[in-house]
């Protein structure tokens, strides 16, 4: 039993190291009240990147995340659970917005999806707004 923790342990460190070593593509686009970062992790399927992709690059999309009053906003997600399953969201897929910058949006969103997570991972932060 404890070689089978010992050996646990040791795939969770083999997996941080080369969850830090992966370079991850990213895709910018601005509409007309927002810069979009959207992070392409090899974890994200099809119809999650699209769905990503569409909320990145139009306004009344991306108003589900950033409503009126701007600030920055982010999307993080757990890597095993993912963002949309069977047409519906993921509990631990969070979106939050209307923070005064980029690392407290990205730090809440972490900290609820990692409360709302099953298993697996780290939650990560695949989609960042900041405003113009």
């Amino acid at each position: 039993m404890r070689k089978a923790w010992i050996a646990a342990a040791m795939v969770m460190v083999a997996w941080a190291a080369l969850a830090e070593d992966v370079v991850v593509p990213v895709e910018t686009s601005t509409t007309e009240k927002a810069q979009i970062t959207l992070k392409l992790f090899p974890f994200l399927t099809p119809e999650e990147t699209q769905l990503l992709r569409i909320m990145a690059t139009n306004e009344q999309a991306l108003a589900v995340l950033v409503p009126e009053g701007g600030g920055f906003g982010a999307i993080a997600m757990a890597p095993k659970e993912g963002f949309v399953r069977d047409g519906a969201p993921v509990p631990s897929a969070i979106a939050v917005a209307q923070f005064p910058d980029a690392e407290s949006a990205s730090a809440d969103a972490l900290a609820k999806c990692e409360a709302a997570k099953k298993r697996g991972p780290d939650c990560v932060v695949v989609l960042e707004v900041a405003p113009l």
